[in-house]
């Protein structure tokens, strides 16, 4: 960014970026969009096949391999003068994580969806989480090209599933394997391609009626959404191409409707018009609320604003270690100190680069608006802010999940045992939702991840990037322990004597079941008269924390409980947060112990489709593996079941699946929290 530029130039800038992501369901055909997008944009001269290997996001030796994406790519182009920053997204449950730090800094995102599945479970995951977010989507229902496509179905599934307005602004010419094009309902032209060209025309007289319904369709859902068309609507036989586009605008941005497109990005067809929503409805960096500070403290999407950054990514490559930043105000140039806002620790940024997937082009600077990559980062870890060293702010990082499963792992050569221990280390740098620890009772070094994939790419990686030859033990779910019934009025005192100052502290707890959605834990305290002070009951809350590590019926995490801090006493003295913290912890432990307890599982929603043929033995498979039904459709011949499993029975189903339905099975699972373990 030119110095002398003015506020007016620099906004002009600004306005013409688009960050945005890729979300959808394994296997709807997220990298496949991505890949045409980029082509037709003019960054790549050839259009790459995941079945070949040859795309540009999934550029991982495992990715192409497996035919997944696994790791979140960065990749950019130009579309009618605009910079569009993409993140291609994994689609698969055991990389959810993923998603959640990609949607952390993304202004906008496209949501893509089988026309033949509709929203399928990792869609209405991801769906989820980007409402967590706030952040604005519209809907490309992929795959019409397939037998039994069906863009109503489709879009009838996102009314229904995803409790969101879907308006659908195209209207296919041909279905299955006849498709050929789209009717822009907004302008009211046909698009139709032939190989890669796309040619406009009139609308064919064979579909103008109906395109005329469903344009005055289109008109009556945006006038019940938005003021503006509403007069418009009321006042004129029609809403004119302009106040409609602006209404669709207005409604993306607010999440209050979806605009819906329709194609097939194999077969090249409708990605044009896409590219064009993408600049008309989702949002610049001027049009998102400004970032805010965990203080409260905003900085604006302006380029010389004071430096504000947020990192969602750090990577290991041959070139050194990368970190992944999207820059929310100010100017970051190459070497210059910043501040780790967190740690309050100042590095310096010895390159910037423009990311295309894994390769990357040197710039200058960084400006707001940006997603780039920067050298030279050592302590920066993902959530870390980085601000300018006069100007402090520290951002929200990305939450991240709880591990579920586990396996013991370990180096089959004892001389590796120090380089796979620093090649852990790096892994969970590089993906926080993958944890590292030792077995107390076993000395074992443990890895958690979020599933039994997860875990085996992550142990792919130790073996092709660390050159590590390593053994794998059986997968192991994480436990918690929760209560059933609690205990009131324990007391516990606290009292230590051995030379110099003492430590005495006396506290009497409650502890009961907390009757909420994913358990978790509270504390409170209804202490009167100052008979602890406050800073001793936050000494109490902390030792409570520590009592949760390790429950009383297997040394389990516990979970779901309330602990209320009833009564207690000071010494003028020996009293200290030491000893109430202490006396909290040990105070909690007495208490489980007494408390009627249970152990809880994790479980996930199993969604099985099978040819009708096989849906019995099926249904008696899941019944065997502890799965409770929760429902069944029928659809083309095949048999969708959808069931509420424990996590520990789906180890190895896929292989179970294949063999009962002569490989014509295949299931989708994401994550329905804890249950008793049966």
């Amino acid at each position: 960014m030119r110095a002398h530029l003015s506020k007016q130039e620099q906004a002009n800038l600004l306005a013409v970026v688009r960050n945005l992501g890729i979300l959808a369901h394994v296997d709807a055909g997220k990298t496949t969009v991505t890949e045409r997008m980029l082509y037709l944009a003019g960054a790549t001269y050839k259009r790459g096949e995941v079945h070949d290997g040859t795309t540009v996001t999934d550029f991982d030796p495992q990715e192409r391999d497996r035919g997944i994406t696994i790791f979140a790519a960065a990749v950019s182009c130009v579309w009618d003068g605009h910079r569009v920053n993409l993140i291609d997204t994994p689609g698969h449950v055991d990389f959810s994580d993923e998603v959640e730090r990609s949607l952390r800094v993304l202004d906008g995102a496209i949501a893509v969806f089988d026309a033949v599945a509709g929203v399928e479970p990792q869609s209405e995951s991801v769906w989820r989480r980007a409402d967590r977010y706030g952040v604005p989507r519209i809907a490309f229902v992929n795959k019409l090209d397939r037998a039994g496509a069906d863009l109503d179905a489709a879009v009838e599934s996102i009314r229904r599933r995803l409790h969101r307005a879907p308006l659908v602004v195209q209207l296919p010419i041909g279905q299955e394997e006849r498709f050929a094009g789209v009717v822009d309902l907004v302008r009211m032209r046909a698009l139709v391609w032939e190989g890669d060209a796309c040619q406009e025309g009139p609308v064919p007289e064979d579909l103008l009626d109906e395109a005329r319904r469903r344009r005055r369709l289109l008109e009556e859902s945006v006038a019940e959404l938005h003021a503006e068309a509403l007069e418009e609507f009321c006042a004129l036989p029609s809403i004119s191409d302009r106040t409609l586009a602006a209404a669709l605008r207005d409604l993306t941005a607010s999440g209050a409707g979806l605009v819906v497109l329709c194609g097939s990005a194999y077969r090249n067809r409708g990605i044009e018009p896409l590219l064009d929503a993408v600049v008309a409805y989702l949002p610049s960096p001027l049009d998102v609320p400004a970032v805010r500070g965990v203080d409260g403290a905003e900085r604006a999407a302006d380029p010389e604003a004071p430096l504000a950054a947020l990192a969602f990514k750090v990577s290991s490559t041959a070139t050194g270690r990368l970190t992944y930043l999207r820059v929310y105000s100010g100017t970051m140039r190459k070497g210059d100190v910043v501040l780790d806002a967190g740690i309050g620790r100042t590095e310096r940024v010895s390159r910037i680069l423009r990311v295309q997937a894994d390769r990357h082009t040197e710039m200058e600077r960084a400006v707001a608006g940006d997603i780039v990559a920067v050298v030279g980062l050592k302590s920066a870890r993902t959530g870390s802010t980085l601000c300018a060293p006069e100007a402090p702010l520290v951002l929200e990082p990305p939450s991240a999940t709880e591990p579920v499963v586990s396996v013991a792992i370990e180096a089959r050569r004892s001389v590796d045992a120090d380089r796979l221990a620093s090649a852990l280390a790096r892994l969970a740098e590089e993906d926080p939702s993958l944890a590292v620890r030792t077995d107390a009772e076993t000395g074992q070094t443990l890895l958690s991840g979020m599933g039994e994939l997860h875990l085996e790419v992550a142990a792919e990686k130790l073996r092709r990037d660390h050159g590590l030859d390593v053994a794998v033990g059986r997968p192991q779910v994480a436990l918690r322990e929760t209560v059933t019934r609690g205990v009131s009025g324990l007391l516990y005192r606290h009292v230590k004597q051995d030379g110099g100052a003492g430590q005495f502290a006396h506290v009497v707890l409650d502890v009961e079941p907390l009757e909420v959605d994913g358990g978790g834990f509270e504390f409170r305290s209804t202490v009167a008269g100052g008979r602890v002070p406050r800073e001793y009951v936050r000494a109490v809350e902390a030792g409570c924390r520590d009592a949760l590590a390790d429950g009383p019926l297997g040394g389990h995490p516990v979970t779901g409980l309330r602990v209320t801090l009833t009564d207690g006493a000071t010494h003028p003295k020996d009293s200290s947060d030491l000893a109430f913290r202490t006396a909290g912890r040990l105070a909690l432990r007495e208490a489980l112990r007494a408390c009627a307890m249970e152990l809880l599982e994790p479980v996930v929603e199993i969604t099985v489709t099978v040819p009708d043929d096989a849906a019995g033995g099926v249904l008696g498979d899941l019944a065997a593996r502890r799965g409770r039904i929760s429902g069944s459709s029928a659809r083309a011949g095949t048999v969708v079941i959808t069931a509420v499993v424990p996590l520990a029975e789906v180890f190895g189903y896929a292989t179970r699946l294949r063999s009962r339905t002569q490989g014509r099975g295949t299931f989708t699972t994401r994550p329905a929290g804890y249950a008793p373990a049966r």
